[in-house]
């Protein structure tokens, strides 16, 4: 018998940690349902800041400002990183000193799904900011993510370096506001459903489970 599938359309940001931890959720989950529903996903670009200079801020700094109080600043901090640990993600915001405008990164996820290998950037880019702190805005450091997934360093770094799939990104950044989307992670379900957030992963099952049918709802 045919499994029915299912289209994951996922809006997010690179440097947002509830996007990270959502993204490793939602892989828990299509693995919790994966004898029952084929799942395929797809990323699309969403900027937190878009107007962080190319050069980027200082992130403590940054983010000391933008919680109020460095206080607060470890309080939110504290938190995400343990809610990440839970789901196996390893953050140190001590090694995070820049906080990037992430438009080039988004432009990178774009030329790696030309190559087939956009879940891979995605997951790359989120591990090299969050866990390693690796300065998103340097673009020596962008080829370098890229080629440990196997892209071409040259190849990639003329792509960087030249205006392509530029439009296609603000394109699709616009579409997103469009839909209503002001928060991430925000994840579209066969075009239709709409999930907001981090979820935990037995909501995401559940949720597959239903609309694929194969559990019928209550």
């Amino acid at each position: 018998m045919t499994k029915p599938t299912l289209k994951i359309d996922v809006v997010s940001d690179i440097v947002c940690p509830w996007c990270y931890i959502g993204k490793r959720r939602l892989e828990k989950a299509i693995q919790q349902v994966s004898d029952q529903i084929d799942v395929t996903v797809e990323y699309h670009p969403f900027e937190l800041n878009p107007d962080m200079p190319t050069e980027g801020r200082n992130q403590r700094d940054y983010l000391i400002k933008k919680f109020g109080s460095e206080s607060k600043y470890e309080q939110i901090t504290g938190h995400v990183t343990a809610t990440a640990a839970q789901e196996g993600l390893a953050f140190d915001f001590a090694k995070q000193k820049v906080s990037p405008n992430t438009r080039q990164s988004h432009r990178l996820i774009y030329f790696a799904k030309q190559k087939g290998k956009q879940l891979e950037m995605k997951e790359a880019l989120m591990k090299a900011y969050f866990t390693d702190g690796v300065d998103l805005t340097k673009t020596e450091n962008l080829v370098n993510v890229a080629t440990s997934v196997g892209l071409d360093a040259t190849v990639v770094n003329t792509f960087l370096n030249s205006d392509e799939g530029l439009k296609e990104v603000v394109a699709e950044e616009k579409l997103n506001v469009l839909r209503g989307i002001s928060g991430v992670p925000f994840f579209i379900i066969n075009n239709q459903y709409g999930v907001s957030g981090a979820q935990p992963s037995d909501v995401f099952a559940n949720a597959f489970l239903e609309i694929s049918g194969v559990r019928v709802k209550q």
